[in-house]
């Protein structure tokens, strides 16, 4: 775990902070996700048509479900301050989906520090830039600049 001292956090700016494991999108997940979004598109269910009627070769994972997985990956790269008590899940400045993810392969998140404020005493606003890839292909899967707040004790 990466624990930095918000006085830290200046040299942090720009650096490559972390690279979340390989998470597997299979069907499984997408389905349980196409329930709890009722988004129930035939791209993201139905095998059979989605090979004969779309350019992907059979279903994708909905980008919003990518992009849920930030959460995930960011337990991996355990980034925090020094003495936080909480993290709170901000928003996002800027989303790109890129190349949709088929069913069945990895994603992973690489994480860069792009911005770090103190916005009131003890409350830090840090900005990410995250890069969603998947196992064996050469354009990511999306692109974000994901807001947090870290609230220090």
């Amino acid at each position: 775990m990466a624990i930095v001292k918000p006085a830290d956090l200046a040299s942090e700016i720009g650096k490559e902070i972390g690279l979340s494991n390989w998470i597997k999108l299979d069907q499984s997940r997408i389905d349980q996700f196409a329930d709890v979004t009722e988004d129930h598109q035939f791209i993201h269910l139905d095998a059979e048509r989605a090979a004969k009627e779309t350019p992907f070769g059979g279903t994708i994972a909905h980008g919003f479900l990518s992009l849920s997985m930030l959460s995930r990956m960011a337990m991996d790269i355990a980034f925090t301050l020094e003495g936080m008590a909480m993290g709170i899940n901000y928003g996002f400045d800027k989303v790109r989906f890129l190349t949709p993810v088929s069913s069945g392969r990895k994603i992973r998140g690489r994480f860069v520090l792009e911005d770090a404020v103190e916005k009131s005493p003890g409350q830090w606003m840090l900005r990410f830039g995250i890069t969603v890839e998947i196992e064996g292909e050469d354009k990511p899967a999306l692109i974000a600049q994901w807001l947090t707040m870290q609230v220090v004790a």
